[in-house]
Formats: structure tokens, C-alpha cells, sequence
């Protein structure tokens, strides 16, 4: 039994990309490896080949272990929902809605269940490779925890602390939570390693060294900034500002950042595109009127994010785009407010009801309780693609008999998604994913005047996390990691 927890000093220090470098290097050594994370907070969610979800970051994780995803990688995923309230995945499945006050009290019960995956998975390879959430430090959200120590003292698992040097005050948050942290908790941290640096790792040697003496914890390396991470997909919306315009004649994809945004690495191979811009649009902005397309992005609450489009004045500009010519796509949440109104009969979203949609789509769409979890593949705009549908409720109309995509029946008839406006700018489409294929991409570019430059995404993330496993290799005691973790060499 070999296992591993990567905690952080905080959000966003790099955990879930540091445990997929991780679970490529130990896969590249000829290690069996499976990435787990006990709990996670995030509306982007990826399908498992058996019709469940986990969060992305496991997904990307299990790509760098050369894995099949699996729900006992991530069992517990709150997807953050209207009302201050989350909806609650346990093993792939939704078991109901949490709100922010109760979920301390839900949490613990769900130790047992969480554990078990944890086993499961450990029975089956040689390393499991765990990643924390938020930080052990949040001693506030310490009673009940089943996502830091109190997994990692449950399960016996020996844990490493990462720190991300780029933001500042490193050496304050490593021997802070050293600090902060009661006895037990400190005693399971072995370790911890430096993330982000840029410069010269001789400057920060005394640095370094002053971790180690006041925390009394040994350190594993320092990690340098690595480039090739910029390839790989990001799981947290803090990612999302950018900038607002076209730069040097490139196409302008725009994009805005809804509250409750979901599955947002859906416009990473358009982001890759050399002559494409894609600008994720902040709260307060308008849509830039040079914008050759809008993508209009998934939603965890369609409802609640398409009122919060419409106090931003954005539904004024995505219609005048279009009265200009422009295109428009809507992918899952982002299609349903393309059509001619919402429904929610059963309060799935919040109080029962029906809005108006943006009405660019001659469609509608009633929300309801079954939730479609599947990986999909098709065929849309003529090209080939792979994707997943993830999505509560059934869009449907006269615009709809114009597919966006055909997928393939598995030995049954084939069955059509989404809708294509008579005009045939305005897009809708309930599939995720697809654009990573290069030949869809192109299509879609053309229809914008835009060319592709026919790169395989999938091919591109992969060499990025080679490149990732290899810097690690370089800069990192991955033996001494491994040997903490109890792999036999």
C-alpha cells in the first residue's frame, strides 16, 4: 500500500497540476499510478466511461497517470449552484443539494464512503497520489474535514506541503501553517516543496533553509516556473481574467464569465489558436463590438447566470452582435439561453418558474431531474469529434430539426444535439469537449474567416505534461517522494 497527499498553503498554489506532474513522472518510471482527491469544489466536471462525473482536475490527472477515469478518483464533488447552495456528487451520481451552512455537518458522514474509494483504488496500483483542497491552515474548517488531515490521519497517509513562491510571503505560509496546525496534523506533514519560482533557485537558498529550520519539516525542491503548464486546463475561474481585445490582427472570441461558469476549458483550443484571441469578458465590461464570435459558456444555474447577463447589459450585446452579422455559440447552459425561454417546473435551479431566453434559437427548454452523464461521439459541422454531455433537462424546437451534431447510436440509431438558427449563425450545442479535435475546430474557425492551425489538442496537453514530469524529474527529490510514499524501487 503506497500513497501520497499533496496539501497546500492555500487555493490555486498548483496542487492539481503538481499531482498530475506527479502521476506522469511515477507513470514514466513504469509505476502504476491513480489520482485521487477526496473532495472537491468546482463546477468543471468531466464524464467517466461509466456515466458518472468527477472533477477535471482528476480527469487531467488520470490523462498523466495513463489511466481510465473513475468516480472513486474524486467521490465527493460540490458543484456550486444559485442560493448559496451546492449540489452534491457522491460516487459519480447527484444524492441532492447542500447549502453552505449544513454541508459541515453533511461532510463527516461521507468519511466512510470517501475512504473506501481511497482503498479501492489503492488495491489496484502501486501509488495513489492525493491532492488536498484549500489549505490545512483553514483551521476553522478543521472539525469534520474529510478533504486535508482529516482524510490524511483516517487513511494514514503521509502528506507533503506545497507552496507557491509566485504570489509572495512563501516562507510565511509553509511555517505559518506549521504555526497554526495542532500536533497531530503536523505530525502526518513530512515536507514540503516550493512551486512557481522564476529566477534563480540560489537566491532563495536561505529562504529554503529558514523554511526547514522554523517549520522543522524537510524540504523536496523547488519547483521553477514551467511554460508548458500553460497548455494544460485550468480548473479554477480565478484563472479566467484576460484581456478585452483583438492584438495584432487576430480573430476576437469572446467570452463572458458568468457567476456560476462551468467546464470553461472548453474554449482552451481556441485559446492555442495563433490567430485567435480569446477574451474572457469580467462582471462590468461590455463585449467588445470587434468580436467575430461569442461564445456563450456552460452554467451550473442557466436561470440564475442569464439574469445576471442580462443586469450586465451583455444579452444587449450579444443581440447587436448578431443584428451586425456576427456568430454565436452556445454550449450546454450557454445553449439553453440562446433559445426562446427557460423553464424549471420543479425548482431544480430554484423557485419553480420560466424565464425568457435570449431568443436567438427557436427553441426551448424544460429542466428536470435526471441529470444526462455520457461520453459522446459524433459528427458536427462535418467534421468528426469526441465530447461528453453533462446536463439537467431537454431542449427542444423547430431550430432543433436543424442538428448542430449527429452523435453515434452505439449499435442503435443515431440521435441529434442541439440546433443551428435558420441564418446559420447562431450555434447550440449540449457537447463538451469538442473543439480539442483539430478538423471540428477548423470548421468552426471558417465560419468566422478564421483558419486553424490543425493541431491535435490532446496531442499538445499530453507533451505538456511530459514536459511537466520532466522539470519535475530535474528540479524535485522524486525519489525520496516515492520512498515517503512507500513504493518499492
Amino acid at each position: 500500500m503506497a500513497g501520497l497527499m499533496l496539501q497546500g498553503t492555500g487555493s490555486d498554489v498548483g496542487k492539481s497540476v503538481l499531482v498530475a506532474g506527479l502521476c506522469r513522472a511515477a507513470a514514466n518510471r513504469g509505476l502504476k499510478v491513480l489520482p485521487f482527491k477526496p473532495q472537491n469544489m468546482s463546477n468543471n466536471a468531466a464524464v467517466t466511461p461509466d456515466g458518472g462525473e468527477i472533477g477535471r482536475a482528476q480527469a487531467l490527472q488520470a490523462l498523466a497517470a495513463r489511466a481510465p477515469l473513475h468516480v472513486d478518483m474524486n467521490p465527493v464533488l460540490l458543484k456550486p449552484q444559485a442560493d448559496r447552495t451546492s449540489q452534491l456528487i457522491v460516487l459519480g451520481q447527484v444524492r441532492g443539494t447542500l447549502g453552505a451552512a449544513n454541508f459541515r455537518e453533511a461532510r463527516r458522514p461521507l468519511l466512510p464512503e470517501v475512504l473506501a474509494s481511497y482503498r479501492r483504488l489503492e488495491a489496484r496500483c502501486d501509488l495513489v497520489l492525493v491532492e488536498g483542497a484549500g489549505s490545512p491552515a483553514e483551521i476553522n474548517l478543521r472539525a469534520g474535514d474529510i478533504a486535508n488531515m482529516g482524510f490524511a490521519r483516517e487513511a494514514n497517509v503521509p502528506v507533503v506541503l506545497a507552496g507557491d513562491i509566485d504570489r509572495g510571503g512563501v516562507i510565511a505560509a509553509i511555517v505559518g501553517t506549521r504555526a497554526v496546525i495542532d500536533a497531530g496534523d503536523a505530525a502526518m506533514i513530512r515536507g514540503f516543496l516550493i512551486n512557481k519560482f522564476r529566477g534563480d533557485p540560489a537566491l532563495f537558498a536561505d529562504g529554503y533553509t529558514a523554511i526547514e529550520r522554523m517549520s522543522g519539516w524537510r524540504g523536496f525542491g523547488v519547483l521553477p516556473w514551467v511554460p508548458a503548464v500553460a497548455q494544460l486546463p485550468s480548473e479554477d475561474a480565478v484563472v479566467l481574467e484576460r484581456g478585452l481585445g483583438a492584438k495584432d490582427g487576430k480573430l476576437l472570441v469572446a467570452c463572458p464569465i458568468l457567476p456560476r461558469i462551468a467546464n470553461f476549458d472548453d474554449l482552451d483550443p481556441l485559446r492555442q489558436e495563433s490567430g485567435v484571441e480569446v477574451a474572457m469578458i469580467p462582471p462590468g465590461s461590455p463585449i467588445p463590438q470587434s468580436a467575430a464570435l461569442i461564445v456563450l459558456p456552460g452554467s451550473k444555474a442557466t436561470i440564475a447566470d442569464l439574469a445576471f447577463l442580462r443586469a450586465q447589459g451583455w444579452d444587449i450585446d450579444v443581440l447587436a452582435h448578431h443584428r451586425r452579422g456576427g456568430a454565436v455559440l452556445g454550449i450546454c447552459g450557454g445553449y439553453q439561453m440562446l433559445g426562446r425561454s427557460v423553464a424549471d417546473p420543479q425548482g431544480i435551479e430554484g423557485p419553480p418558474g420560466e424565464v425568457a431566453g435570449l431568443g436567438l434559437l427557436d427553441v426551448a427548454t424544460v429542466l428536470g431531474n435526471r441529470k444526462a452523464l455520457a461520453q459522446v461521439e459524433g459528427t458536427a459541422l462535418g467534421a468528426r469529434f469526441k465530447g461528453y454531455e453533462m446536463h439537467m433537462g431537454v431542449t427542444d424546437g423547430p431550430d432543433a430539426l436543424r442538428a448542430f451534431a449527429s452523435l453515434d447510436g452505439g449499435g442503435s440509431s443515431a440521435r441529434s444535439d442541439g440546433a443551428i438558427s435558420r441564418d446559420g449563425r447562431v450555434l447550440g450545442t449540449y457537447c463538451h469537449g469538442l473543439l480539442a479535435r483539430p478538423d471540428l475546430r477548423a470548421a468552426l474557425l471558417g465560419r468566422i474567416g478564421a483558419q486553424s492551425d490543425g493541431f491535435d489538442n490532446d496531442a499538445r496537453v499530453d507533451a505538456a505534461l511530459d514536459a511537466l514530469a520532466a522539470a519535475m524529474e530535474e528540479h524535485l527529490d522524486i525519489d525520496d517522494l516515492l520512498a515517503l510514499a512507500g513504493v518499492r524501487t
